[in-house]
C-alpha cells in the first residue's frame, strides 16, 4: 500500500516506541493521530515530530480501558482526518512482577494489564473495522512482545496479555479479510524505554545475554517494522519479532 496521505492512529503515541512509530510513520508520507493517557507534554512531543515532517498530528486523549473512552477515539479520528487507514495498537501497561512471586499478582493488577493490552486493542480495532475496510484498504499492527512467546516477561499477566495480543492478530486477520491485514510486531527488550525500566534485573540480563546479534532490539527498528508490514499488499496473520535474536523465540518469527 502506498503511504502517501494515509491516515495512521497510533496509542501510545506519546511514549518511546509509539513516538518512533509515529515519526517512521509521517517520514514514509502519514497524517497521524496519536492517544495518550498522562504524558500530555510526550504527546506534544511527538505530534511536533509529524508536523516538522510536513504531516498532520491529532492528539487524543484515550483510556484504553474505558469501552465509551475507545469507541470516542475511534469517532474523533475519523471526523478529525476525514478516515482511518492505519491502526497501531501500540499502548500497552506493565509492572515489573517476578514470575515466583504469584501472591504478587493479585487480581486487580491482572485486570488492569489484560483489559489496556489486549481488550483494549480488541475494541479498538472493532471500532475502526469500518473506516479501515474503506478506499483500498486497510492496515492494522499490533505491538505485541517477545514475552508472548516464551515464559519471560514483566509478569505473569504482560506474558499471557501479549501471548493473547498475537493470537488476537491471527483472529482478526481472518475476521477482517480481505479488506483490511493484521499483523504484528514483536519486541524484546527494548533499552531505555519506561517499559523496560520495569523489568527484573534477572529478565533485562537474561535477553542481553541471550540476543546472539550482541545487541537488544530499538525503536528505530520496531518502527521500520510496523512501516514494512503496512506497506505490506500480501502479509496478514504474521508476527515479526525484533529482539537481536534470543534463541527462544526464533521460531514463532
Amino acid at each position: 500500500m502506498e503511504l502517501t496521505d494515509k491516515v495512521a492512529l497510533v496509542t501510545g503515541g506519546s511514549g518511546d516506541i509509539g513516538g518512533a512509530i509515529c515519526e517512521a510513520l509521517a517520514a514514509a508520507g502519514c497524517d497521524v493521530a496519536l492517544t495518550y493517557v498522562g504524558n500530555t507534554a510526550g504527546a506534544e512531543r511527538t505530534a511536533a515530530v509529524v508536523t516538522a515532517a510536513g504531516r498532520r498530528a491529532h492528539l487524543i486523549a484515550l483510556d484504553q480501558r474505558d469501552e465509551g473512552s475507545i469507541d470516542a477515539a475511534a469517532a474523533d479520528v475519523v471526523a478529525a482526518m476525514g478516515g482511518c487507514d492505519i491502526l497501531v495498537n501500540n499502548a500497552a501497561w506493565n509492572i515489573g512482577i517476578p514470575f515466583p512471586q504469584l501472591e504478587l499478582l493479585d487480581g486487580a493488577t491482572w485486570d488492569r494489564v489484560l483489559e489496556t493490552n489486549l481488550r483494549g486493542p480488541f475494541l479498538l480495532s472493532r471500532a475502526l473495522r469500518d473506516a479501515l475496510a474503506a478506499g483500498d484498504g486497510g492496515r492494522i499492527v499490533n505491538i505485541a512482545s517477545v514475552g508472548g512467546l516464551s515464559p519471560g516477561s514483566s509478569s505473569i499477566a504482560y506474558s499471557c496479555s501479549k501471548a493473547g495480543l498475537i493470537h488476537l492478530t491471527h483472529c482478526l486477520a481472518v475476521a477482517m479479510a480481505p479488506a483490511v491485514s493484521v499483523n504484528c510486531v514483536a519486541p524484546g527488550l527494548v533499552e531505555g524505554t519506561r517499559m523496560a525500566q520495569r523489568l527484573p534485573d534477572a529478565v533485562a540480563e537474561g535477553a542481553r545475554r541471550q540476543a546472539v546479534l550482541g545487541k537488544v532490539g530499538s525503536a528505530t527498528d520496531i518502527a521500520d517494522a510496523t512501516v514494512l508490514l503496512c506497506r505490506a499488499d500480501t502479509i496478514t496473520g504474521q508476527t515479526i519479532v525484533v529482539d537481536g535474536g534470543m534463541p527462544g523465540a526464533m521460531n514463532f518469527g
